[in-house]
């Protein structure tokens, strides 16, 4: 008898199976949204990571807990001590990249939720004051019907607080890594926003952490218009 029949994995939409025991029959407890294969396929971020941005480190590639990708941003003034750091959950492999363009590209908002317990987790675990998605243009938001960072958030239990505006441009994954780390400041704040910000300790979400650049540009602004702290919770690295 499968008492949880007709539930299947968000991911490759396969029946999900279930371990059955009384606390499950009566509270539902073991249900789950991905599939035993699909969660094989998801690689966590594990061992020893950068402690600024979820890197795994490399021999060679680090100075003692931080590789040298922050270090470097580190050592610029003009981005020095903006995002205090960055926690991402997954690898950037090749399944989570056909799972985020289903997300994002084709309109599937419903993934998000394959991720909730992750992000919920990760998002508590950085005592945010507000969460806040990392935006759109309204030309990009108009293509995809939805903004992807404020589903993740609304995935977790979270409740989206907008304060940043985005102006139009060349999309950032096609961007060189140096395009994107010397780009100008692509963000605004949201009139009449300026005055949540003060004294607030803010987490930025975002889908994918690729060189930093994006949520630095963020948290740039935030920091400047008075938040406490800033710091990023993405989905794959």
């Amino acid at each position: 008898m499968n008492l949880f029949a007709g539930e299947y994995c968000l991911l490759c939409d396969a029946e999900v199976g279930h371990e059955t025991s009384w606390s499950s029959v009566f509270l539902r407890s073991t249900r789950t949204q991905v599939c035993q294969v699909c969660r094989k396929k998801l690689k966590l971020l594990e061992g020893e990571l950068c402690k600024r941005c979820s890197r795994v480190l490399e021999p060679g590639y680090r100075d003692g807990s931080v590789c040298y990708d922050c270090v470097r941003w580190e050592n610029e003034p003009e981005w020095q001590g903006l995002l205090s750091f960055n926690a991402s959950i997954y690898h950037y492999n090749g399944f989570l990249k056909e799972v985020i363009a289903t997300f994002k590209y084709r309109g599937d908002y419903v993934l998000a939720m394959a991720f909730s317990t992750c992000l919920r987790e990760k998002i508590l675990g950085a005592e945010a004051d507000l969460l806040v998605p990392v935006p759109l243009s309204e030309e990009r938001l108009y293509e995809r019907g939805f903004n992807q960072s404020e589903a993740l958030i609304a995935a977790a239990g979270g409740e989206p607080v907008h304060l940043l505006s985005r102006v139009h441009g060349e999309k950032q994954s096609k961007k060189m890594r140096a395009d994107r780390i010397h780009l100008p400041q692509v963000f605004q704040i949201i009139p009449d926003m300026a005055e949540q910000i003060q004294g607030k300790r803010i987490v930025l979400v975002d889908d994918i952490y690729t060189t930093g650049s994006t949520l630095r540009h963020a948290a740039k602004l935030l920091k400047a218009h008075g938040a406490e702290s800033v710091c990023s919770v993405t989905l794959a690295r």
